[in-house]
């Protein structure tokens, strides 16, 4: 699932076309960063890493729907945060490449 979810991410940013250069290499290297990291995670870690990206996937999809359920979208932001606290505690390098990620998307707009 989440070797998936990284090569829908890397296969969206080759498309987009309105990233500079420079903005594609720095998300590049902070996919690589990421795939490292999660490469290097325990087996018995990879639950509650699929746990954490299923909630930002449920997050991201009830944030953008056209119209939207404030209660549904508090819940799975609420899930998301819990599942980013239990997992920032032993990987923090992990959710630090991620919250990078997170914060160059929406610097630039996606």
């Amino acid at each position: 699932m989440i070797k998936d979810t990284l090569a829908k991410i890397e296969s969206a940013i080759a498309r987009v076309g309105t990233l500079d250069t420079k903005e594609k290499k720095e998300l590049v290297a902070l996919l690589t960063k990421l795939k490292a990291e999660i490469g290097s995670l325990p087996a018995s870690h990879m639950e509650k890493a699929s746990s954490l990206a299923n909630f930002a996937q449920a997050a991201a999809h009830e944030t953008a729907r056209e119209t939207t359920d404030a209660r549904l979208k508090a819940l799975s932001i609420e899930g998301l945060a819990s599942s980013v606290k239990s997992f920032e505690a032993s990987h923090p390098v992990l959710v630090d490449t991620v919250n990078d990620i997170c914060l160059m998307l929406a610097r630039i707009g996606i």
